[in-house]
């Protein structure tokens, strides 16, 4: 019995490797961990599955605090025919910790690809309940946080060795630097080699927050030139500090005045060069936006909620893109932002009398919330008005959370008095609009829909988010619409709105391109186009 017994698992077991074979990999598409437990001995057990065969499936062990302290080979077991799934078993060496996370799994594929996407789950010591340990915070999931990076703990004077650094990214495409103060002083020369590639990370993170900084969106030699030194004399001084109390007061009352409650600390995420007898430079990231992780205080409502700049002279709140997670019972936002500032999240839940039952209702709402949108007055939205191009571009300029405090309006007709001078500068300077021959932006004439979809998809690409299309596409698309000859100008950017789902037609067949556009339609994209830039949850 024995023997066939064994050749029937060998023959099973080819076939399987000969389907793995077959089947098109799906790099872990069906990822997972069951049966975790914490045994008396103090190892963790369990099977990590996958849709493919790995030949040397592997499951990384990570304390409380995101340091690894185990690597584990994990032991094909069997195939789930049920579930399509490879299942491989595996044990976690011997530990004190309350809990521990796993990831994996990592390996080698039948057909020689090196396995990198991963599943991440925590295991208690207690049945499965957190014990509030205490960890740093930023836990985060696949590719965010401190997880499944080299650890690099920094002094409190934030000196980071430049050739350890430089070790670890030689080693890891993401390294992490836990600080034990405010500031990290990070050698450029550890960098240098590795800001072409976009693999490498950088994650900085303390009690207050954290940052995670692809190397390749650092101009090193820029910066350094600005401070007329070399890259090896160049350091990046990176902060995430709690703001004073000032400032703290000075976020809750502008959260005050508009409605809503802070549902965060005020953060400093401050990036510079840092040059010679100090002197610093202000790191340009063009238009790459970074991620910042800000613990919240408390379980938040993600159409209720939105991460916020607050800028210390106006003593006002603006818009942050923000999505919100809750991990291991943590509550953070991650708010992405191309420069640096103080930032917060807050709640608020506004509403217009004249939007109720409206088609539009539930994306003004949202948007009003994200202080992206305002009112007429503080009771009325009136959907259904009008639009102008000046209008318009202040929105898609506070969606994106641009700097407006930067450059100066080009326009003959617009003048630096006008209230709409510097949102115009910050969408001209982004490339969002232009101008007509004569030199005028026309601020104050109404805009129509050809006009806002152009400009949406331009913001959708400022984001990385704008679809490719093909000239074969476009006319796929707009060919379902009797009146797309109407278009004059903008036949591929309307294109890309409908590809991106940003644009409906008017109607099933008409899309109504040089139609006069509302409100209620300008608020509709701008919800939609957020969305699909990933920078709001809904």
């Amino acid at each position: 019995m024995k023997p066939a017994v064994l050749k029937k698992t060998a023959q099973v077991t080819v076939l399987m490797l000969i389907i793995s074979v077959l089947v098109p990999v799906l790099a872990f598409a069906a990822s997972g961990f069951k049966d975790l437990k914490f045994e008396s001995n103090n190892t963790v057990t369990g099977t990590v599955y996958s849709d493919v065969y790995s030949v040397n499936a592997t499951v990384y062990a990570f304390d409380p605090n995101g340091n690894r302290f185990d690597v584990s080979s994990a032991t094909y077991v069997d195939y789930d025919v049920t579930n399509n799934v490879y299942n491989y078993k595996f044990t976690i060496a011997s530990n004190t910790y309350d809990y521990v996370r796993v990831q994996g799994p990592f390996g080698t594929s039948v057909d020689g690809k090196t396995i990198t996407d991963s599943v991440y789950q925590s295991v208690y010591r207690n049945n499965g309940t957190n014990p509030g340990s205490g960890s740093t915070c930023c836990s985060g999931g696949p590719g965010g946080g401190i997880w499944g990076s080299e650890i690099i703990n920094v002094n409190s004077d934030g000196s980071v060795d430049a050739d350890q650094l430089k070790n670890s990214f030689k080693n890891n495409d993401k390294v992490t630097l836990k600080l034990n103060g405010e500031i990290a002083l990070i050698p450029a020369k550890a960098l240098v080699d590795y800001v072409t590639d976009s693999k490498k990370v950088l994650v900085i993170v303390n009690d207050n927050g954290a940052y995670i900084i692809p190397l390749n969106v650092l101009k090193l030699q820029d910066l350094a030139n600005k401070l007329s030194v070399t890259t090896d004399e160049l350091k990046l001084k990176v902060t995430i500090a709690k703001a004073n109390d000032t400032t703290k007061d000075g976020v809750d009352k502008a959260a005050k005045a508009l409605g809503g409650t802070v549902a965060s600390n005020a953060v400093d995420f401050d990036i510079v060069g840092l040059g010679k007898d100090k002197q610093t430079a202000a790191l340009d990231l063009g238009n790459n936006y970074i991620s910042r992780i800000l613990p919240l205080s408390k379980a938040v409502d993600s159409s209720k909620a939105t991460g916020v700049l607050y800028n210390p002279t106006t003593g006002k709140l603006s818009f942050v893109p923000a999505v919100f997670s809750a991990t291991d019972g943590k509550n953070e936002a991650t708010l992405k932002r191309n420069g640096s500032s103080i930032y917060a999240v807050i709640e608020l839940d506004k509403t217009f009398s004249d939007i109720n039952g409206h088609w539009a209702e539930s994306y003004i709402k949202l948007l009003a919330n994200k202080l992206v949108v305002d009112g007429v007055t503080d009771t009325t939205f009136q959907p259904e008005r009008n639009i102008t191009r000046a209008e318009f571009a202040a929105l898609v300029v506070r969606a994106l959370g641009l700097d407006t405090n930067n450059g100066s309006s080009t326009f003959k007709d617009v003048a630096a008095s006008d209230w709409y001078a510097s949102v115009v500068a910050a969408a001209a300077n982004a490339k969002l609009v232009d101008g007509y021959e004569d030199g005028t932006f026309r601020p104050n004439a109404t805009i129509n829909r050809e006009e806002l979809a152009a400009m949406v998809v331009r913001a959708l690409n400022y984001a990385g988010a704008k679809p490719d299309v093909s000239a074969d596409k476009q006319t796929q698309l707009l060919a379902k619409f009797k009146d797309a000859s109407k278009i004059v100008w903008a036949k591929n950017e309307i294109a890309a709105a409908i590809d991106a789902g940003i644009i409906d037609g008017m109607t099933d067949d008409t899309l109504g391109a040089r139609d006069t556009a509302t409100r209620a339609q300008s608020a509709t994209m701008l919800k939609r186009l957020l969305s699909k830039a990933s920078f709001i949850n809904n």
